[in-house]
Formats: C-alpha cells, sequence, structure tokens
C-alpha cells in the first residue's frame, strides 16, 4: 500500500503567492492615484501661474497715451517683463508673449512634478504645463 497523498502538501504556498501578486497590483493602482493627482495638481498650479502672470502683465498700461487720448493699451515691454518677473519669483519657467495691438498678453507656464510611486518603475519625473490670456478691457465712461 502506498501512502496517501495529501492536496494540502500540493498547493503549499500557493496562497502567499497570490498574496505578493495582489500586493503588487494594488501598491501599482496606488502609485497611479498618488502620482496621478500629483500631476493634475501639477497642472492646476501651472494654469494658476500663468493666469497671474498674465494678470501680472495685462496691467500695464501706457498711462500717458491712457490720459492724453483716451486710448487704452499695453506697453509691451513692461507687460512682458511684469509676467516674467511674476514666473520668475514663483519659480516656474514660460514663455510671455504680448498681442501687436496691445490688448492681449499670453503666458505659457511649464514644470516638473517629482513622482512618488512611480520613480520605482522609472519614472522620476512628468511635465506639466499651464495656459492662460489676459484681455485689456476698456470701458468708456466707467466710473
Amino acid at each position: 500500500m502506498s501512502a496517501p497523498t495529501c492536496i494540502e502538501d500540493e498547493e503549499a504556498g500557493s496562497l502567499s503567492l497570490l498574496m505578493i501578486v495582489l500586493s503588487v497590483v494594488l501598491l501599482g493602482a496606488i502609485g497611479l492615484v498618488v502620482d496621478g493627482g500629483a500631476k493634475i495638481r501639477g497642472t492646476q498650479m501651472a494654469d494658476a501661474v500663468a493666469a497671474e502672470a498674465a494678470r501680472a502683465g495685462g496691467q500695464q498700461i501706457i498711462a500717458a497715451e491712457a490720459m492724453a487720448q483716451g486710448r487704452v493699451r499695453l506697453d509691451p515691454g513692461l507687460a512682458r517683463n511684469k509676467a516674467r518677473d511674476y514666473l520668475r519669483l514663483t519659480g516656474f519657467d514660460g514663455d510671455v508673449s504680448v498681442s501687436q495691438s496691445g490688448q492681449l498678453v499670453r503666458v505659457t507656464t511649464r514644470d516638473t512634478v517629482k513622482p512618488v510611486f512611480l520613480g520605482l518603475l522609472g519614472i522620476h519625473s512628468m511635465e506639466v504645463s499651464g495656459y492662460a490670456e489676459a484681455t485689456l478691457v476698456h470701458r468708456v465712461g466707467a466710473p
């Protein structure tokens, strides 16, 4: 007579292998949520900084021309400089342009987000960008 085969011996360790696989999958999902959220927050911040830089540039009007002729337009050089100053103060890199008509400031920002979990997979940085425009609006007879 031969000894009976025990089913428990054949499946020994199968539960621990399943737990290892599930743990890796769970950590990957958590990593995507955490690092994906960081990228979304980084993009929102890049948009907010671009909007504030555009606003800062959009306030730089040619005052003498506005007072003498009632014509309001931006001082292109001053508007670009103020928007770039704002970007520099916030630590963002970006581009600033002022329209030929002197009525519009466009700002594009760039930044890098450092992932927490995706770094384990070799992704050590994620690029984010933002964009905003500020349009100069002048109302005649406004108080």
